[in-house]
């Protein structure tokens, strides 16, 4: 139950986020956009290091110089792998009106629902990764130090899942739909946990590899979306403090906490 529930708690977030849009009337003013975006950066950036590689080169201790090796490996198998979905997954990102990935027959609402469910499977495995290392007695990681990081992800959830359903909303989708299409973005979440968790049993001696691999595919995401979307136009300084307010409560979140 205890797995079950950390799993869940990034999906929450994401729910609760596209929630929002049943009650909001406006469109998001791009300044509060801005800040919501680079808060969810500032999150990840700051998970992916106190939560993901500190705990990876941690567990590789007993290699001494090379306990890098690991984090540094599955660091970049991490950002190849979102590299490889960016190319072969249809998607759009919001706020550009031009498609990535093969050519498809998809609307423009689900275009923007894969952009964000394709970095919603780092997440997910991110999750999954610490649990699996609870649930397997690594000494690495802690009860208190999982759900830190499921509670961040899920606090960066909120912005993301409201985000994407406010561009469904506007283009005729009614609220109810953009509810729905948004909590869907993000149950990938919980399956990919739920797989990664799943084979525990087979991943432990890999383990500081793949918590290090979901850590390059959350900083693909900042890096190739978040970070350039918070940026772009007018107010990019707001992204900025979004990013700083975002990175400060997951390291004080992780180090209190963790």
């Amino acid at each position: 139950m205890t797995i079950f529930l950390g799993l869940m708690i990034p999906f929450i977030g994401t729910t609760a986020g596209a929630a929002c849009v049943l009650f909001m009337r406006n469109e998001l003013k791009p300044l509060i956009q801005k800040i919501l975006l680079g808060f969810a950066a500032g999150v990840m950036v700051a998970a992916s290091v106190w939560s993901l590689l500190i705990p990876a080169m941690d567990m590789s201790e007993h290699m001494g110089k090379f306990a890098f090796v690991p984090a540094a490996a599955g660091f970049l198998l991490g950002i190849g792998f979102l590299l490889f979905l960016d190319r072969a997954i249809p998607h759009m990102h919001i706020g550009s009106d031009e498609t990535e990935g093969p050519r498809c027959v998809w609307n423009r609402s689900m275009m923007l629902i894969m952009a964000v469910t394709i970095h919603n499977i780092p997440e997910g495995i991110s999750s999954g990764a610490v649990f699996a290392g609870l649930l397997t007695d690594n000494a690495k990681v802690t009860a208190a130090g999982a759900f830190t990081l499921a509670i961040g992800i899920a606090v960066q959830n909120l912005p993301e899942g409201f985000i994407v359903s406010l561009p469904i909303r506007s283009e005729g989708g009614g609220r109810k739909k953009a509810f729905l299409y948004g909590t869907l973005s993000g149950i990938v979440e919980p399956v990919a946990g739920g797989i990664t968790v799943l084979l525990a049993a087979y991943i432990t001696p890999v383990l500081p590899y793949l918590l290090a691999f979901a850590a390059g595919a959350m900083i693909y995401v900042v890096v190739e979306e978040l970070v350039p979307e918070s940026a772009q136009g007018e107010h990019s300084n707001a992204g900025t403090i979004g990013f700083a307010a975002g990175f400060v409560l997951m390291m004080i979140l992780d180090v209190a906490l963790g």
